[in-house]
């Protein structure tokens, strides 16, 4: 790939909307799973970045599977938190990226120093599209997290968040411990009902904020921000009375949603323009229900970094926001219970 064609996949400012003003999201590229019998095995170990050799002379890490993730990415916080709600922290190790994403796209700290940030443990990688480009030299696609990496083949296995937290819930419950292994985010007798409410609130909020934010005409916003209030209208009467939005236990329609709402007021209201009315003073029960499982869950909390996220969005976004100022407010961040 040349550099120019690196750059156009790389830098979020060169993003690319419809000739009507739309933007619409490319799906991802790696959509493997790690399934027994598979090229993918669930396995707890026994693979460093030498692969095999390493392997059988019994210098090795006690992981196979390795996440990257940025910490301002809402498709990787669904990752971290169904990580961390099933315990895989002691074999699936994360590396962080720097929120600050520039013409190279995701760069590791050894690139940009940002608190919270990683270097690649690896191989020392400068930036998340090294990763790709090892995977697949002749890789078009975008460069993103997460990235879930198998360091056995040395090559992702899926960038697919949705599929990731899959995978996260069944995948490794042979390791598990009994207790964890029991949770079940995606429970067969709710798949329909979680299926359901995933496939609206994806395109009209997940995905709408980002609609109304890279819009580039005023009619092509126009008709996407009034259809992100209506989602949220929507799920304030679904979660009005109930901790969660699928019968009465936490599911991953939660998680999905609620990486979304915990940015929305720190970020969506003003960069992306979604300002009909804030989470926090326009859908109480929305806002209780996202401040429960931020406060009383530490899956949701550990998995948010404000400062990443306020960064990230009015840092890189630089088609949206050309100063890089990032905005003080709202004060507090999220209000307390």
């Amino acid at each position: 790939m040349s550099t120019r064609e690196l750059s156009l996949q790389s830098d979020i400012s060169k993003m690319r909307t419809e000739p009507d003003g739309t933007f619409k999201r490319l799906d991802a590229s790696f959509r493997n799973f790690i399934q027994k019998g598979g090229k993918f095995e669930p396995e707890k170990g026994a693979y460093s970045a030498l692969g095999l050799m390493s392997y059988l002379s019994k210098a090795m890490t006690p992981d196979r599977y390795h996440l990257y993730v940025s910490y301002a990415c809402p498709w990787a916080t669904r990752t971290l938190i169904v990580r961390r709600l099933k315990g895989l922290e002691t074999f699936i190790p994360v590396t962080v990226v720097s929120p600050r994403m520039g013409a190279n796209g995701w760069p590791f700290s050894q690139v940009d120093s940002f608190q919270a940030a990683d270097e690649d443990p690896l191989y020392q990688s400068k930036h998340v599209r090294d990763l790709y480009i090892k995977a697949d030299p002749h890789y078009t696609g975008r460069f993103t997290v997460p990235v879930l990496w198998d360091k056995k083949l040395h090559t992702i296995v899926n960038n697919e968040s949705s599929e990731i937290i899959r995978m996260f819930n069944t995948a490794f419950n042979e390791f598990l411990p009994a207790e964890k292994a029991a949770l079940d985010f995606y429970p067969a007798d709710l798949r329909a009902e979680i299926d359901a409410v995933n496939e609206w609130i994806y395109p009209s909020i997940n995905n709408g904020v980002y609609r109304a934010g890279f819009a580039t005409t005023q009619a092509a916003y126009d008709k996407v921000v009034v259809e992100v209030f209506d989602a949220l209208d929507r799920v304030e009467k679904l979660l009005t009375g109930k901790d969660y939005l699928i019968g009465d236990r936490l599911t991953e329609a939660d998680v999905r949603l609620w990486v979304t709402i915990v940015r929305f007021d720190p970020v969506y209201v003003g960069h992306f323009k979604c300002n009909i009315r804030t989470i926090r003073n326009g859908y109480p029960a929305i806002n209780l229900w996202m401040r429960r499982l931020y406060w009383n869950n530490a899956a949701f909390k550990d998995s948010t970094n404000f400062e990443h996220i306020k960064t990230h969005y009015y840092w890189s976004h630089t088609s949206i926001n050309p100063t890089r100022i990032v905005p003080v407010g709202p004060v507090p961040l999220i209000e307390p219970l």
